[in-house]
């Protein structure tokens, strides 16, 4: 933090503490040593800070704990608080469903509110429909499984497909039948999603930095979707430019974990897919897919920045119409867990027909008439 050792003494009082300062020589020494801010402090270790300043022990450790506190924004939450359910914003238990009762028991209730959430998949899986079913089920109120709010769709790559959203909207009844007529016709979901284009990094940026932040402090939206991720870092970066890359990823990703936290708003992370050209390698970063000829693209440095990745994959054949009154049919689709700190390795049939994206469950009433075959 930039003039916490200012020339002003008031203001040094005010940050270390008046009993600390009054004592000018250890004061002094701090610095003489040129630490001026509270990064060159907080970056050093106890012993560091005492070889350059030759302070004791305890005098370095008063140090660390006045930087500290003065650098630190938000209270510290104990877990007591968290489950007394003192800190709403830390609380698990609301989630973003996804629309249809068995994606939703798959992921135990839906994306979570705080963290990025990654869907990969390779082309045609079904990734955008599922950003899309996404976009009109975080306006619901509450109680069915929404956000009461809406949705901005980012698009790095393709065009927004507008025609499909639009057909959505119309299957709503189909798709979310249990639910309400009156309350489906009463939503407005078009007017409620907020489309952006990010030719590039630097708009990409500036996108979720500038414009983002203030339709999620509005209330006009509580749902982000990035589509694609790996369009930008593909297309801008060589193949020697690794460091510089995995700097750039880290900042997006910083910036995308700080505005679903500080808003309680999911993100959603649409990524593609690489092939695995050496065979299955368990030890090759592989996730647990070592049963998959493909694997998530941009590697460890994205990785690790994701908090919960989903994998779908198109299956061989086809399935037949699922609800009374449609003649479309889909291909089979595999939605699997990869990796999530509160969900089991896991993973459904599902499939995209003109309502949306459906799971399927041996138990359905009708699932007996949808036959998958594989030529």
């Amino acid at each position: 933090v930039p003039g916490i050792f200012s020339r002003h003494y008031k203001a040094r009082r005010a940050v270390l503490g008046k009993d600390y300062c009054n004592r000018n020589v250890p004061f002094l020494r701090v610095q003489y040593a040129n630490l001026r801010s509270a990064r060159d402090i907080l970056s050093l270790s106890g012993p560091d800070i005492q070889r350059l300043t030759h302070l004791s022990k305890s005098d370095v450790q008063h140090l660390h704990k006045a930087v500290a506190v003065s650098y630190r924004r938000l209270s510290p939450v104990t877990a007591l608080q968290v489950h007394r359910g003192e800190c709403p914003s830390l609380d698990p238990g609301h989630k973003l469903s996804l629309a249809c009762p068995v994606l939703d028991s798959l992921l135990r209730g839906g994306v979570p509110l705080a963290g990025i959430t990654e869907l990969a998949g390779e082309s045609s899986a079904g990734k955008t429909q599922l950003g899309l079913q996404l976009c009109l089920s975080v306006q619901y109120p509450l109680e069915y499984g929404g956000l009461n709010s809406g949705a901005v769709y980012i698009c790095t790559e393709d065009s927004f497909p507008i025609k499909r959203l639009r057909q959505l909207i119309s299957q709503q009844p189909r798709l979310r039948s249990e639910l309400p007529p009156a309350l489906i016709r009463r939503i407005r979901f078009s007017d409620n999603v907020y489309i952006e284009h990010a030719a590039d990094l630097g708009a990409l940026q500036a996108c979720i930095s500038q414009r983002v932040p203030i339709l999620l402090s509005r209330g006009l939206v509580r749902l982000v979707v990035l589509d694609s991720v790996t369009a930008l870092f593909r297309s801008e970066f060589q193949a020697d430019e690794g460091m510089e890359r995995a700097r750039q990823m880290s900042a997006l990703a910083a910036t995308l974990h700080r505005l679903s936290h500080n808003y309680s708003a999911p993100v959603l992370c649409i990524n593609q897919v690489t092939d695995v050209m050496d065979g299955p390698d368990p030890a090759n970063c592989n996730f647990g897919l070592v049963d998959n000829k493909v694997r998530p693209a941009l590697g460890m440095a994205w990785a690790n920045q994701v908090m919960v990745r989903l994998m779908l994959l198109r299956l061989p054949g086809y399935m037949g119409p699922r609800s009374q009154g449609s003649s479309s049919s889909s291909a089979p689709r595999r939605l699997e867990v990869v990796f999530a700190p509160h969900l089991p390795r896991a993973s459904c049939l599902c499939g995209v027909w003109e309502e949306g994206v459906r799971g399927l469950t041996s138990t359905e009433p009708g699932d007996q008439e949808i036959k998958v075959l594989v030529p």
